[in-house]
């Protein structure tokens, strides 16, 4: 299956759903869908073009938004879903109820960017230490990084 018969598959499987789909190089499509469409995409390139494999999720923060791109791979192309949600609401559902393995992917987003993952059936934190602070996303723009103060045994 060549690059453009899988756009033209996923215009027809997605209908008024994807906003936009590019093709920026051989085998790499990109459709960006509202986050409110985000599950339905999903469910519908799983059955239609057999999207099944997950190879990860990742996040951008764009300072007002942070983008969320799901990376899926099939024998023909990586196709990549992109959504975005507000900073003052970060909010997107969770996909787990059409791919259960976006799970560990949705906690790290949860950790790093402090994004709220609707729905997650797990809810805790994955890569952080216990007693990180609170409200603290190392993956955000405006996180800093204060090195602790190195103290050498004996010396002052």
């Amino acid at each position: 299956m060549t690059d453009n018969e899988i756009i033209n598959k996923a215009k027809e499987t997605l209908g008024n759903i994807a906003i936009e789909i590019t093709n920026p190089a051989p085998r790499r499509i990109f459709l960006k869908v509202d986050k409110k469409d985000l599950v339905e995409a999903v469910q519908r390139l799983k059955q239609g073009l057999d999207y099944n494999f997950l190879s990860t999720i990742s996040g951008l923060d764009k300072g007002e938004v942070f983008e969320v791109l799901y990376h899926f791979t099939n024998e023909f192309a990586v196709l990549t879903v992109r959504t975005t949600t507000s900073r003052n609401d970060p909010k997107i559902p969770t996909i787990t109820g059409v791919i259960p393995g976006a799970i560990l992917y949705e906690r790290e987003l949860q950790d790093m960017f402090g994004l709220v993952i609707e729905n997650i059936p797990d809810p805790r934190p994955l890569v952080l230490p216990d007693d990180w602070p609170a409200n603290v996303y190392p993956l955000r723009k405006d996180w800093k990084y204060e090195r602790p103060v190195e103290k050498i045994p004996g010396g002052e």
